[in-house]
């Protein structure tokens, strides 16, 4: 089973998805990991950010290259070490937003690895936000810019504190070293980039085109739902094209064919979600595979590849609904 890092928790609802739709979804999947994850409890004030000491990179030294780092020497900063190895241009990192990266995380007396996302060729989609990521990460990256690779060394107070972390090895005095590829930034207005394609069909939904980060309007026909899987462009990106086994980041909201009611939105929750392709209902699998970052896709979903019978309980959805779509894809992990 590929590990998949604790970082980042796996959003509840498209989770649901999987195990409500597809009997071969296996949620167990998004905790399977030894890296670390946020401490249960952080109320250490803010870090003064020092320059260092750091060890050395000595291999990998190319952004999204994955790096050797030499084990610390020394006694690391009792603050948050934290250098910019090469500066990015793009947008500026703000607490709150939902980072994409590459990263490795080692110990700095034993120059032990104990978590990367290089070797698994799956980027990161992690929220910095209190309680969702250690302090360190969240002090450390905010005001970074996009493209960059950042350096830091992280003390326990700002780490897992005492308690450590023993599913990652990681002990209540270890400093840990990190070496993070920023991919990308994104926020709850995020939008879809591209060229807007036409949508002539008069028999399926018309999604609205623009990308000021609202939500864009779903307007379903008064017509019979298609038995088949949609997925068309509302508007097409120059991104790079994702594939069956890959997770997105996304912006979405879904309606029902009939009525047209509202039943789920990232929008209105102002949280983006990722997920794997692998764990949702097949068609959304289906409908985003070979689709570009920076689309907005329009996927209507009939009940064999979406609920079927099964509904997921409470939820607005009732038997062999079809479901209407418009998934903004931010970006591949």
């Amino acid at each position: 089973m590929r590990r998949r890092s604790l970082l980042i928790a796996v959003p509840a609802s498209l989770v649901t998805l999987a195990a409500c739709g597809d009997d071969k979804g296996d949620s167990s999947k998004a905790s399977d990991s030894a890296s670390p994850s946020a401490p249960e409890t952080s109320a250490a004030p803010p870090p003064k950010i020092v320059d260092g000491p750091l060890p050395a990179i000595t291999a990998g030294t190319k952004f999204d290259e994955k790096p050797t780092v030499a084990k610390g020497s020394g006694d690391p900063s009792e603050q948050l070490a934290v250098k910019t190895v090469i500066a990015g241009s793009g947008r500026t990192i703000a607490e709150g937003d939902f980072v994409v990266a590459h990263y490795l995380g080692q110990i700095w007396d034993t120059g032990k690895v104990f978590d990367n996302s290089y070797d698994r060729k799956t980027r990161l989609a992690l929220p910095l936000a209190e309680g969702q990521i250690i302090d360190g990460w969240r002090y450390g990256l905010t005001g970074k810019k996009a493209g960059s690779r950042v350096q830091m060394a992280v003390p326990p107070t700002w780490g897992y504190g005492t308690q450590g972390n023993q599913q990652a090895g990681i002990k209540g005095t270890d400093t840990l070293v990190f070496v993070v590829d920023v991919q990308g930034t994104y926020n709850a207005r995020s939008s879809a980039k591209g060229s807007e394609v036409a949508q002539d069909n008069i028999d399926l939904p018309k999604v609205g085109a623009n990308t000021d980060g609202k939500a864009p309007s779903i307007e379903v026909p008064d017509a019979d739902a298609p038995k088949d899987l949609v997925a068309n462009y509302v508007i097409e990106g120059d991104g790079e094209e994702v594939g069956a086994g890959d997770s997105v980041l996304v912006q979405y909201k879904g309606v029902l064919w009939d009525g047209g009611k509202e039943f789920d939105s990232t929008y209105k929750r102002e949280q983006l979600t990722s997920f794997s392709l692998q764990q949702v209902v097949k068609g959304w699998a289906q409908g985003l595979t070979g689709k570009k970052v920076g689309s907005r896709v329009l996927i209507v979903i009939p009940p064999k590849l979406g609920y079927g019978d099964n509904p997921p309980q409470g939820s607005e959805i009732k038997k062999d609904s079809t479901l209407v779509f418009s998934v903004d894809i931010l970006a591949k992990l």
